[in-house]
């Protein structure tokens, strides 16, 4: 028996995915390499390796998935215990994320990144159900200053500081 065209094609539809896949890590690549060397700094690894690390392994990534269904392999549907198909999506979660990053891009500017992070990794903890206030005030504010001084002592690449100038 031959198979049907129409199964075929919805088989090789996961493609897309790859493909989709291909186009952000050629974006990412091509994106890298207009960045300039780094703010002064001779040596060691600037702001120029993340991307291509990232560009890199998103290309590697699409053609192991092409690879693979190619192969015959598909995707699953979700069956996990902890999931419910049946339910429709939860706006309210959403909001709260998109808030989260709203305030993010407003406040970044202003506030600095330590306090801009530390609202948006607070803001997607609340989303994602934990209500540990403090504790997840003081984990945000250790991710945000922590990836502040990542990015600006270990890649030389400065995020705004904001109304902690001078303390930082």
């Amino acid at each position: 028996m031959t198979a049907n065209p129409l199964q075929k094609a919805q088989g090789l539809s996961e493609l897309g995915v790859a493909l989709v896949l291909l186009g952000l890590g050629v974006t990412v690549l091509l994106d890298a390499s207009g960045l300039q060397a780094g703010f002064g700094r001779t040596g060691g690894i600037g702001p120029r390796a993340i991307p291509y690390v990232i560009g890199g392994a998103l290309c590697v990534v699409a053609a192991l998935l092409a690879l693979d269904i190619l192969r015959g392999g598909r995707g699953e549907q979700e069956e996990g215990e902890d999931i419910d198909l049946s339910h429709g999506s939860d706006y309210k979660t959403v909001a709260i994320l998109g808030a989260a990053f709203v305030s993010n891009i407003l406040l970044i500017e202003r506030a600095g990144w330590p306090i801009s992070g530390a609202v948006l990794f607070f803001g997607s903890a609340f989303a994602l159900g934990s209500r540990r206030t403090v504790r997840d005030i003081a984990i945000a504010l250790f991710l945000s200053i922590g990836s502040w001084y990542l990015f600006v002592l270990g890649l030389g690449i400065d995020l705004p500081v904001g109304i902690l100038e001078g303390i930082l």
